[in-house]
């Protein structure tokens, strides 16, 4: 680590749960337990981790307009996978995370090295977990860890992200950005794999940048990130 602030703070994960997702279903593809091809059924109600509840998802609350055109269709599970890190989809996430098994889940975040702080424990918005107290929580330290370990076919598919307003928007052209996006209320995040160019120095690096901001509007928040990113271009250089 070469600079950073709070990086074992814990904060709300929001969307980054879904990289540790993505990377277990690669994982579990690998070891030929699911095929990432094997199209799903598309669906909206889930099973809470809170024994014998239930929940159901909100379209208004999701980005990914795609995967809700198809539900009660089948997708495959690959598909599912880009749709949850490049729309950040909640309905794909849970989906794919239900055929996954958070289990495996918590085997990713296990292995990288993550802490004690870092639980990512339930589906997108489970309510019932939520009532519960059972929460998904992350720390900057942690989440790089997870970079430093994310599959290359994972970070292929970040290449095609769809919200590119934050780390990206601070780096200079021509370095290469494998970047995933979180934002709710008051948080705003986003986490990145930087690949320089040659005559930018070359060496690959993970960039974690972790916000709580009440009353930051979004743009101001991705505004924010940008300029750390800047700033901590200039730490490395």
């Amino acid at each position: 680590t070469w600079w950073e602030q709070d990086a074992d703070e814990p904060a709300y994960s929001a969307s980054l749960m879904k990289l540790p997702v993505a990377t277990a279903a690669q994982r579990r593809h690998d070891r030929g337990e699911i095929d990432l091809d094997a199209e799903v059924e598309v669906h909206d109600d889930f099973e809470s981790v809170v024994a014998g509840e239930r929940y159901v998802l909100d379209r208004d609350d999701d980005q990914d307009d795609l995967t809700w055109d198809g539900r009660g269709g089948r997708t495959s599970l690959r598909e599912l996978r880009r749709r949850a890190l490049v729309m950040s989809g909640n309905l794909a996430t849970n989906v794919l995370l239900e055929a996954v098994g958070i289990d495996e889940v918590t085997a990713v975040v296990g292995e990288a090295g993550c802490s004690e702080r870092t639980r990512i424990v339930r589906g997108i918005d489970d309510r019932p977990a939520q009532r519960a107290g059972i929460s998904n929580v992350v720390t900057a330290r942690d989440l790089g860890l997870l970079l430093a370990r994310t599959p290359s076919e994972v970070e292929e598919v970040l290449l095609g992200q769809h919200y590119r307003d934050a780390i990206p928007a601070g780096l200079p052209a021509g370095a290469t950005i494998a970047n995933k996006t979180g934002w709710i209320d008051d948080h705003t995040h986003d986490i990145a794999i930087v690949r320089p160019t040659a005559e930018q120095g070359g060496e690959p690096f993970a960039l974690v940048v972790l916000t709580r901001l009440r009353g930051v509007s979004y743009d101001d928040g991705n505004a924010r990130i940008a300029a750390l990113a800047a700033q901590a271009w200039e730490r490395r250089q």
